[in-house]
């Protein structure tokens, strides 16, 4: 079974999203034939080249219901075992990561992609990493298992970039708009950091071939319900 992960390493839902997908893997009986490859997309595009502070940026961009939204996080944090530090968080561009992703992909397969998307969220979300800096992410794709010089090499380079926004448009083309969305075997999707026990039970019946199609959760606010949305125009 193929699972394609579409996600943004800006969205705190896909950072709560992975974990209980994970957590119903681990449960899957067949988890060993499951490959998960995580899909670029990115909420906020045409996001500056520029570092800035996350509290700062998160003000600017929803106003006064910025602080309730961040509390919210750190209390699901807490109760999912997902550390956030959003007075360290660094806010900036997410195409350089997501260029590194699909090189690690490309040479080094799945799981190394995935646990390089779990060192990236983790060094965005707890850590106050700058995800834009290429320094910073050749070291993340060092601890993750990619050769560091490589990893430098290829940031420096623009190989991956016309992949990477072609996957990303692609996915805008198959209507997806808000991230995390899951899409398993290529024709069921799941949007939104769901429960563990929803994924569980999406793996068990894609596994059966009920041939039942997944709707997608209704969606809420902009990363507020779930789910992380592109914003409006």
């Amino acid at each position: 079974m193929k699972v394609e992960i579409y996600s943004d390493i800006a969205c705190p839902w896909c950072y709560v999203g992975k974990r209980r997908f994970e957590r119903a893997l681990a449960a899957f009986p067949q988890a060993d034939s499951v490959e998960v490859v995580y899909r670029p997309y990115q909420l906020v595009p045409d996001k500056s080249e520029q570092p800035e502070p996350h509290r700062q940026y998160l003000t600017q961009r929803f106003g006064p219901q910025a602080e309730a939204m961040d509390a919210r996080l750190v209390e699901l944090g807490r109760v999912e075992g997902l550390p956030f530090d959003l007075d360290r968080a660094i806010e900036n561009n997410t195409l350089l990561a997501h260029r590194l992703l699909w090189h690690a992909l490309t040479v080094y397969g799945p799981k190394v992609q995935g646990a390089l998307k779990d060192r990236l969220l983790t060094a965005h979300f707890a850590e106050g990493a700058d995800i834009g800096d290429r320094h910073t992410l050749a070291d993340l794709a060092a601890q993750a298992g990619v050769d560091r010089d490589g990893a430098a090499a290829f940031l420096a380079s623009d190989d991956g970039r016309e992949e990477v926004l072609a996957e990303i448009d692609e996915a805008r083309q198959l209507g997806i708009t808000a991230v995390p969305t899951f899409v398993f075997e290529g024709q069921w999707a799941v949007q939104g950091g769901q429960e563990s026990s929803t994924f569980l039970s999406v793996l068990e019946q894609v596994a059966k071939e009920t041939g039942a199609t997944m709707s997608a959760a209704p969606a809420g606010d902009t990363c507020a319900d779930g789910a992380c949305e592109v914003p409006a125009p």
